[in-house]
């Protein structure tokens, strides 16, 4: 377990923080700018020597200030990848790569770090002549060859357009699913929490808002405060049966029922992770006929709360919990209430590429 309780005043600032997460896996931090994101990861790191309270990884206790004790960054062994990849110019990615690696490193776990990033056919450039998502990977595989206890991943994609972001997460899911190394992954984009994260922070004006696993988080009221209305909605997990590549829709379970979705290169057999926008699930009270949608999964309400100009309707569907927007009206015309059965419509196409990431492999 890594087990954070900080706090730290910068200013007009004050960062009060803590946290349990389970290790290994990949806990994300996640906030609007400004929340103190970097600077509890900076305490994490032992880069900061202002910070209270205490931090331990696996039982090794990293700061009691109650007592005295703080380790030294270069004893906690930290792998560090900030948001741009501070790479030697004048080395070579091979050069890169070896600046601070562990003294001994197993048999074959350089080929492995570097079959594992792609980096096999860049060891002999410069840094200048690397796209941005190359030099990430690189400063990935420097991290990584520290052979780390901790990682820690400061908005790594932050300096990236969305095309190189979509080249380097892929790698960063391979990383959470080969190696058993906690990571920290900091970031302001809920679409990459979605794809990597086993469990989430959720950090509002230097506190901890909500924490724990990410479906969960998903319905806490101040993760909607954060993303808005627009990108409220529930983070499900299911397991791909089948694939119609003709149609490109793939089938996922949840919660006993179907529900398709752009195939996306999925595979039958996989475990994927969903992200169902309350905006775009539409509720009847009777079976409906005669439509377009591919998505209709029988369900019953839970809750009804007031959300802004709306309903935000809480939905049971097979023990699978949704949320779904809706009008006053609507509420009060289809007589919704705690209780009631309802069908919950899902187009396929509106969960999008961004809205569906690879769940953990078992165990993460």
């Amino acid at each position: 377990m890594l087990d954070v309780d900080v706090t730290v005043q910068r200013g007009a600032f004050r960062l009060e923080a803590g946290f349990t997460a389970p290790t290994p896996g990949v806990t994300a931090l996640f906030g609007r700018s400004g929340c103190g994101k970097t600077t509890l990861v900076n305490l994490i790191a032992g880069l900061s020597p202002d910070g209270t309270g205490r931090i331990a990884l696996d039982g090794e206790c990293w700061l009691d200030s109650a007592r005295g004790q703080r380790a030294a960054a270069e004893d906690r062994r930290i792998g560090y990848v900030f948001q741009d990849s501070r790479l030697f110019p004048h080395y070579s990615v091979r050069g890169n790569l070896l600046y601070g690696a562990a003294s001994r490193l197993p048999t074959g776990y350089f080929d492995d770090v570097l079959a594992l990033l792609g980096l096999e056919a860049l060891l002999h450039r410069r840094p200048g002549g690397l796209s941005g998502g190359e030099r990430q990977r690189v400063a990935l595989g420097r991290a990584l060859l520290r052979q780390p206890r901790l990682l820690l991943l400061d908005e790594p994609l932050a300096s990236l357009d969305q095309s190189r972001r979509e080249e380097v997460l892929p790698f960063l899911e391979r990383l959470r699913d080969h190696y058993a190394i906690p990571m920290i992954f900091v970031s302001h984009q809920f679409d990459e929490v979605l794809r990597l994260a086993t469990h989430l922070v959720v950090l509002d004006h230097g506190r901890v808002a909500a924490a724990g696993d990410v479906g969960a988080v998903s319905l806490a009221p101040a993760l909607r405060d954060i993303v808005g209305p627009d990108a409220t909605g529930a983070v499900v997990e299911g397991i791909v049966t089948a694939v119609d590549a003709g149609r490109e829709l793939a089938s996922v379970s949840i919660g006993g029922e179907i529900l398709r979705v752009p195939s996306r290169q999925l595979a039958a057999g996989q475990p994927v992770r969903l992200q169902l926008l309350a905006r775009d699930l539409i509720l009847a009270v009777e079976e409906p006929r005669g439509l377009s949608v591919r998505n209709q999964l029988r369900g019953r309400v839970r809750s009804i709360a007031p959300d802004g100009s709306g309903d935000l309707v809480t939905l049971d569907v097979g023990g699978v919990t949704l949320l779904s927007r809706v009008t006053p009206a609507a509420t009060h015309e289809l007589q919704l209430a705690p209780g009631a059965a309802v069908w919950v419509l899902v187009k396929a196409v509106s969960v999008s590429h961004h809205a569906i990431g690879t769940a953990p492999a078992s165990g993460a």
